[in-house]
């Protein structure tokens, strides 16, 4: 089978990695990228073959949004004229768009509700063949198009089965023995952030001020950097940078992704935006599994607060871990299911129609080597 994959964002490369991986030995794939943040360079860094189909780049308003749109609607168009891909594969609206223009299947994978991302859902939803995501996202009245699953994005790439933390990987850069924070400050400038609040300057200093006597600090940050936070900028190698997350004793930032990321490795986290409560899968992990707080951005004291008290938890990393190991229990890895589900398809919409439990083969439990990595 020929299989076009077309990434998107930074997090699809993880998303998609052990998937590419597992499928190329036995299809011919065909991998499109756009020029995000630093997904180039960790496909290249992984010595993934793509074609970058918007090499000029866009900037973050609703024009060149728009614009960028048709010029990756035309050119896939052309691509897919040429290549003649039996299945469509991605996190982009461009799949569904030409998927349908040319009836060509298209799996498009997400994991924001249609409420979160209204534009996705307009774009992309009426035309996508399958909506394939987590079984705690809401796609409005998409419902028929539904394959969900016990599971996150970020269950792909950090489930034990895929990912085993290695401190030796964090000792390139500070010693991971010591106590360390992790602190993000996200850009804020995809279409559906605009308006968007995440930490400031103020909220941070103070932040800072709370952590400083707990333990070293680590700021990454997609915007510029005032100068009074420079001294704790660092900079890490992309595909290093969850050996790092999950040592650390708290994440705090304003990036969804992250914070999810955080929340999977055991690392509790501290989120700070205009998004809080409004995305399923982050309600879940908060709500359901206790591994992170969703703060907004008009109550900086329940923040500082809720920092407060987790600095001086005793046995941080033991209670979140066992936290952690509740939540995979209950899910399946991800990659692995993804990767059957597109090489069987379209047998598999079949099998998961009539039996959704069909899922769980691919849940696995815990062995002692990746207990020992849920750090304690």
């Amino acid at each position: 089978m020929k299989i076009l994959i077309y990434l998107h964002h930074p997090a699809h490369f993880h998303l998609f990695k052990n998937v590419i991986s597992s499928l190329q030995s036995k299809h011919e794939l065909i991998i499109l990228a756009t020029k995000k943040d630093i997904l180039e360079q960790l496909l290249a860094n992984a010595n993934i073959p793509y074609q970058n189909i918007l090499p000029e780049g866009r900037k973050d308003n609703k024009v060149s949004i728009a614009l960028g749109l048709l010029k990756q609607d035309i050119r896939l168009l052309k691509m897919c004229l040429q290549r003649k891909p039996d299945l469509l594969v991605g996190t982009s609206t461009e799949i569904t768009h030409i998927g349908r223009a040319l009836r060509i299947p298209s799996i498009f994978v997400n994991e924001d509700d249609i409420g979160v991302i209204p534009l996705v859902g307009k774009l992309a939803y009426p035309f996508a063949e399958i909506l394939f995501v987590p079984d705690c996202c809401d796609v409005g009245k998409f419902k028929n198009k539904l394959i969900s699953y016990a599971g996150y994005h970020e269950l792909a790439y950090l489930h034990p089965d895929n990912f085993i933390p290695k401190g030796e990987i964090v000792d390139q850069y500070f010693d991971f023995r010591k106590r360390f924070f992790l602190m993000r400050f996200a850009k804020l400038g995809a279409h559906h952030d605009f308006g968007i609040q995440g930490i400031d300057s103020a909220t941070a200093s103070r932040v800072i001020e709370i952590l400083k006597p707990h333990g070293d600090i680590y700021i990454f940050s997609e915007r510029e950097l005032e100068p009074e936070f420079e001294r704790f900028r660092i900079q890490i190698d992309p595909l290093d940078m969850h050996h790092v997350m999950a040592h650390a004793a708290m994440f705090i930032g304003d990036s969804q992704t992250m914070a999810a990321e955080a929340g999977v490795l055991g690392t509790p986290f501290v989120r700070f935006n205009d998004f809080v409560g409004r995305i399923g899968y982050l309600n879940e992990l908060e709500n359901k599994y206790k591994l992170g707080f969703g703060i907004k951005p008009d109550n900086s004291e329940a923040l500082l607060s809720t920092i407060n008290s987790l600095v001086r938890m005793e046995n941080l990393k033991p209670v979140f871990s066992e936290r952690r190991r509740a939540m995979l229990k209950d899910k399946i890895d991800v990659a692995q299911f993804m990767t059957w589900f597109i090489e069987k398809y379209p047998a598999s919409v079949k099998v998961m129609r009539e039996s959704p439990d069909y899922q769980y083969r691919f849940r696995s439990e815990l062995t002692p080597n990746q207990q020992e990595a849920s750090f304690t």
